[in-house]
């Protein structure tokens, strides 16, 4: 029996992937999209392996996107507690008269 590519294995990795520079280069808050979506990929590709193991390759790329995908959820969480920092101080000045022009 000729085993097949893992559907959702490539998705999952490319997700992960993704999501991990989105957060570092772009997007932030925003690439926890694309980690959602790589978890979501990876647990199908799971479930249909656990489902018949040797019928499927590509194991490794839903191990790999899941852990990317973990890790670019991490990392736009922080990079939106930083945005709620950054707008909040901005607020915190604007609303003290720290701006105001009187000097």
């Amino acid at each position: 029996m000729e085993q097949q590519s893992l559907p959702g294995a490539s998705t999952a990795l490319t997700m992960g992937i993704i999501s991990v520079v989105g957060a570092l280069v772009c997007c932030g808050p925003f690439a926890a999209i694309f980690s959602i979506i790589g978890l979501n990929s990876a647990s199908k590709a799971e479930r249909m392996y656990k489902a018949n193991p040797g019928a499927y390759t590509g194991f490794e790329s839903v191990k790999t996107g899941r852990i990317l995908s973990y890790i670019g959820l991490g990392l736009s969480l922080v990079m939106l507690v930083f945005v709620i920092l950054y707008f909040g101080a901005i607020a915190a000045f604007i609303g003290s008269g720290a701006f105001d022009g009187n000097y």
